[in-house]
């Protein structure tokens, strides 16, 4: 079983430069193609409402109902790119789109370069009571410095499950920003998505990042493969490489991983975490 844990959605595309296909280069029916021909079972959709895209959460969550249990939604709530990210008044906000979406997992951008005190402060400290009370996954995205304070707010909060996106964003080469990474690995309700290979180094299209693949190693010696997902980060990836390189990249180009790792790894993993949050009342 290959399960997809970070891929996105969008009626129109988001980003710049303009592209010639804006309505279809990210639309749900081409991610559903790419993992039909990759053997790709299921896939974490991860929302984001930006670029023009305020109603992502509601795009997605369509196609997810339309996909016969293919894609999962996860909602985009207070991210950074919203005018309230961060505002007072967070709990009511993450409150009111859980109860309306009803999902089992949300995401949340914050700005990689910001203090992250906000997890430990009142209102932030709310927000993932609310989402540990409702068993629902946190699919997180900062900053690697920041993961130091996510730990301490996981530990006030043992039974949310958080997962952080790309490999917790280290650089090849900076090791300050892997250890502050691996640090995390001490709280084992932090978990981490092994994608976004091209991110962490100069020339994103140097496939198959041998640096990032050494950051991978050591994410697998500090968490364990049971504790590591892969995501394809689909469409985004496209500018770096194709749907079936971001999983060859894990699946046929880390030597260092066991068969049991790499089925861990590969869906194992993820699969368990929707199981307990699908058990779990939202």
């Amino acid at each position: 079983m290959i399960i997809d844990a970070h891929c996105h959605a969008w009626a129109h595309w988001p980003y710049q430069p303009p592209v010639p296909d804006p309505a279809s280069r990210g639309s749900a029916a081409q991610l559903l193609w790419e993992m039909e021909q990759n053997g790709v079972e299921r896939a974490v959709v991860i929302c984001a409402g930006l670029g023009g895209n305020p109603g992502n959460n509601d795009y997605v969550a369509e196609a997810a109902r339309a996909s016969g249990g293919r894609l999962i939604a996860f909602a985009d709530v207070d991210s950074r790119w919203w005018d309230h990210h961060h505002a007072p008044g967070a709990p009511a906000r993450f409150r009111a789109e859980l109860d309306r979406l009803r999902p089992i997992g949300i995401t949340h951008y914050v700005d990689e370069t910001a203090d992250p005190g906000w997890f430990l402060g009142e209102e932030g400290d709310a927000c993932l009571a609310l989402l540990e009370e409702r068993g629902v996954v946190l699919s997180l995205a900062c900053g690697p410095l920041q993961v130091p304070t996510v730990a301490k707010a996981a530990e006030r909060h043992p039974r949310l499950t958080i997962l952080l996106h790309h490999m917790g964003r280290p650089r090849a080469g900076d090791g300050a920003a892997l250890q502050a990474v691996l640090a995390g690995a001490a709280r084992p309700n932090i978990h981490v998505k092994v994608s976004g290979f091209g991110y962490g180094v100069e020339e994103g299209w140097a496939f198959p990042y041998a640096p990032m693949q050494e950051v991978a190693r050591a994410l697998r010696d500090a968490y364990g493969a049971d504790r590591l997902c892969w995501g394809s980060d689909y469409p985004v990836v496209r500018k770096f490489m194709t749907y079936r390189q971001s999983l060859e990249v894990v699946r046929s180009l880390c030597p260092f991983l066991d068969p049991a790792e790499r089925a861990a790894i590969l869906g194992g993993t993820m699969d368990r975490l929707l199981t307990r949050a699908s058990s779990r009342g939202r």
